[in-house]
């Protein structure tokens, strides 16, 4: 029992550690305003029949805090790139310069900042309820162990140990929302 109630509680944390990994690569997502090749995480490009991940098509650099240049590997796969870029709806426009495509990111706008805030909260909620999802998940395995002979006060222990974890992750996703908000915020 004890060994079970250990893993209980490591799964718990497991969970609640993914969803705060998932968390971050989804705020490289949102743009505060200077370009970064994270900008560009999660375009896939139809490389030879197979869609594969932009970064491993081409080299991403940012020459400075306005532009993103992406040198392909192999130069004929140039307008499928660039029509990657289009079709992931980043709000970006990509220009063909035969060899390399250059992204000229432009300076946020006042409305254009508030949205990504709501955006950056929704993902911080999303993120919350998967902890929430964790914390549910956990105490359903202790109910089960209790079921299975647990003592009464060990499974109330155990309860309360998934939501101070439940606590600590969430003070933990205000913090980086908040980080985040400010990033964005910031002119």
């Amino acid at each position: 029992m004890e060994d079970e109630a250990i893993l209980c509680i490591e799964e718990v944390t497991e969970s609640m550690d993914d969803a705060i990994t998932h968390l971050n690569k989804e705020f490289l997502k949102v743009r505060a305003g200077k370009a970064t090749p994270a900008m560009l995480a999660g375009v896939r490009v139809e490389f030879y029949g197979v869609l594969t991940p932009l970064e491993q098509t081409s080299n991403v650099n940012t020459p400075d805090a306005r532009q993103i240049i992406i040198q392909p590997f192999d130069r004929t796969t140039i307008h499928e790139i660039e029509k990657a870029i289009l079709n992931a709806n980043l709000g970006f426009n990509p220009q063909n310069e035969g060899d390399i495509i250059r992204i000229n990111v432009p300076p946020l706008t006042e409305e254009r900042r508030l949205e990504l805030v709501k955006k950056a909260k929704a993902i911080a909620e999303d993120t919350k309820v998967g902890i929430r999802n964790a914390r549910r998940q956990g105490n359903d395995e202790v109910k089960k162990l209790e079921k299975d002979g647990l003592p009464e006060d060990e499974a109330k222990r155990l309860m309360d140990d998934i939501q101070k974890l439940t606590d600590k992750y969430s003070e933990k996703v205000d913090k980086l929302f908040a980080e985040k908000e400010k990033d964005i915020l910031t002119v």
